[in-house]
């Protein structure tokens, strides 16, 4: 500690360092601070003349960090990140509750989460969760939250990862909607007249309705957020892939079918991931075993009621 004293001209330092990168702009972290862009300069200037090294580089319109400056954040930002973590938990434990903070898809919160609330609430009366919400790709670091929901492929050097399942798609669709375009299988034809479409989503999936007969047409409804298009399906209006990781408790009360008994793997593994920086509180680890466990009962009561999908967790290994 008394390295990092002589090290540094001031604590404040720090926090106006961490701020001026995070915010990528002088002018945006001093609205922050609660000081003037002119102090925010001042003050890296004069933490880069104690360092001997350029922090940022100075760029039209804001800021871009050094290789040094990358070095620097990375550092302060799991600080600040633990003793954030600390005090909340301190806080915690004052007023009898404990939180856990989750970074998952806006899907996975409003179709997985939120039908599973009150179990999860008998299971854990005193926790409340703290959703971080991505609407488009699971992606992005997990630095600010407990357990994040992301496609990797295991545990790295930083990261903890706790496997659920394997990324698999299903085309999914309301009841109704399968009864009414399909096939005497029950399967919808090869053709629906609507699917509904993630923008940019990955595995591209076009392919899998495609038109039976030159001339076919294929309407489309197309959300940059995956929980609408959830929703629409939920609606009956027309066909959708399903993510299995967030669509398994419709399947699981038949409120959503497959449309046909087909399913998509992309090699990638969905995994909860937590940074091996953070303390492991025990909440946490509790929380994330019991997702892991309400899921993986989720696939197993899905398979029995459609064994041709071939879902049972033990052939996951074989994917």
């Amino acid at each position: 500690m008394n390295n990092l004293r002589r090290s540094l001209p001031s604590m404040n330092g720090l926090f106006t360092f961490e701020a001026a990168a995070r915010c990528g702009n002088f002018s945006k972290a001093a609205d922050e601070l609660n000081v003037t862009p002119a102090a925010v300069s001042r003050m890296i200037a004069r933490l880069e003349e104690h360092l001997d090294t350029v922090l940022f580089v100075r760029q039209s319109g804001g800021v871009g960090l050094t290789e040094s400056g990358r070095l620097l954040f990375d550092a302060i930002a799991r600080g600040f990140s633990g003793i954030e973590n600390a005090l909340r938990e301190i806080d915690d434990r004052r007023i009898g509750i404990q939180t856990v903070s989750l970074s998952v898809s806006t899907g996975f919160t409003t179709h997985w989460m939120m039908p599973r609330m009150p179990e999860f609430k008998k299971q854990f009366p005193t926790v409340d969760l703290r959703f971080q919400l991505v609407m488009g790709a699971l992606a992005g670091p997990v630095n600010d939250v407990d357990l994040g929901m992301r496609f990797v492929s295991g545990s790295d050097e930083r990261h903890e990862a706790a496997f659920i399942m394997p990324e698999i798609l299903i085309p999914i669709c309301s009841p109704s909607y399968r009864e009414s375009h399909g096939l005497d299988d029950g399967e919808v034809q090869r053709t629906p007249d609507t699917t509904i479409n993630l923008s940019d989503a990955q595995p591209n999936w076009s392919t899998l309705f495609s038109p039976a007969n030159e001339g076919d047409v294929v309407n489309s409804m197309i959300f940059s957020d995956y929980a609408i298009v959830v929703q629409a399906a939920l609606l009956g209006q027309g066909v959708a892939l399903g993510w299995l990781n967030v669509v398994a408790h419709w399947l699981r009360t038949q409120t959503l079918v497959p449309a046909r008994e087909h399913l998509m793997t992309t090699g990638r593994q969905c995994h909860l991931v937590r940074l091996r920086d953070k303390p492991a509180r025990d909440i946490v680890i509790q929380v994330r075993d019991w997702m892991i466990a309400e899921l993986n009962d989720d696939i197993v009561a899905v398979d029995r009621l459609y064994p041709d999908l071939g879902l049972m967790p033990e052939s996951w290994s074989k994917i």
